[in-house]
């Protein structure tokens, strides 16, 4: 079969699709014939070793993947040929065929295509988790979103309406802020500019952020801060802007905010009842038509590599998928 093969942590320019022997089938697994796969950040950092775990050499990168299940012995957790799943795994997903435990994978609802459901479970879940379980996001209250048109920030814009939020977007062109507004955000904002807090007290009343959603970190995670409404929580998802911010400690104890830490990877292992009933939830809407998730851009496998470019500088739209099966 066709993977992508990390032998050595490089950039992804270095990076090789080979032919491989396809992976082995242990009892109670399923093997996935693999539609399409999503790019995410962490990907990225993954393939050049720069993830808080690595992957042992050699490896397939990939976690999130759509396609039909093409082995089933045993219907191990219901699962049998034909059926399309969608899934998450810690790697293997940029490749034709994946073997994977049947908790890895759920069944895709119907109309889904494989494109949108490569993109849903890690971005979506995350923006459940982090505004639903861990900031218990009410409805009426202003949510800031930062890094908004990136795939976790579409992402909370889009559930932060179904919660019932008004929510500000913040990017940094006006194409991004754009893209924004068209996926429900109430009001956008340019937090390049150097009185962009300001304009957030304008836009939210003089009331300041109750939740504030951070995929960004660097300076910018400090200054939202600064305008967090009182009792209000930050919720730290990421550090796409590449550094770590280091918040006064005088801050939190100011506005009465919390600082919420907010880790996908946790979640399976510390709340797994807690993610089931999530998945439950966001696979419910997916499935009446109140959720439509934002595919980026959608590249052939053959150039995996300008997926990885697209979302690495962060000139992207919502989230990369790679097409692998025609």
């Amino acid at each position: 079969m066709k993977a992508v093969v990390v032998e050595q942590y490089a950039p992804v320019d270095q990076i090789q699709l080979k032919d491989v022997p396809a992976p082995r089938l242990e009892p109670g697994q399923l093997r996935i014939r693999v539609e399409a796969a999503g790019i995410g950040f962490v990907d990225g950092l993954k393939v050049e070793g720069r993830y808080q775990t690595k992957d042992p050499l050699p490896f397939i990168p990939g976690t999130e993947f759509a396609g039909v299940v093409a082995e089933a012995p045993g219907r191990p957790g219901g699962y049998q040929p034909g059926m399309r799943v969608m899934g998450m795994t810690r790697s293997g997903a940029l490749a034709e065929e994946i073997v994977v435990d049947p908790e890895a994978v759920y069944a895709l609802p119907d109309g889904v295509t494989a494109e949108v459901a490569a993109s849903f479970r890690a971005n979506y879940l995350t923006a459940l988790y982090a505004l639903s379980a861990r900031a218990t996001l009410a409805a009426g209250e202003q949510l800031l979103v930062l890094g908004a048109a990136g795939g976790t920030g579409i992402a909370a814009v889009q559930i932060g309406k179904l919660l019932g939020a008004r929510v500000i977007a913040a990017a940094s062109t006006p194409e991004k802020r754009e893209f924004a507004r068209g996926q429900g955000a109430d009001a956008v904002i340019d937090y390049t500019q150097a009185d962009w807090r300001d304009t957030l007290k304008e836009l939210a009343h003089g009331h300041g952020a109750d939740v504030i959603f951070d995929p960004v970190g660097g300076e910018i995670s400090v200054q939202a801060f600064r305008s967090i409404a009182w009792r209000g929580r930050h919720l730290v998802v990421g550090f796409a802007a590449g550094a770590i911010p280091a918040l006064p400690f005088n801050l939190p104890l100011l506005k009465g905010g919390a600082l919420l830490g907010v880790d996908l990877a946790q979640i399976p292992l510390r709340e797994p009842d807690m993610q089931k009933r999530l998945i439950s939830q966001l696979t419910g809407w997916l499935a009446d038509g109140q959720l439509k998730p934002v595919v980026g851009h959608v590249f052939a496998l053959e150039d995996f590599r300008e997926a990885f470019r697209t979302m690495q500088t962060r000139s992207a739209l919502g989230k990369m998928v790679v097409r692998i099966a025609p």
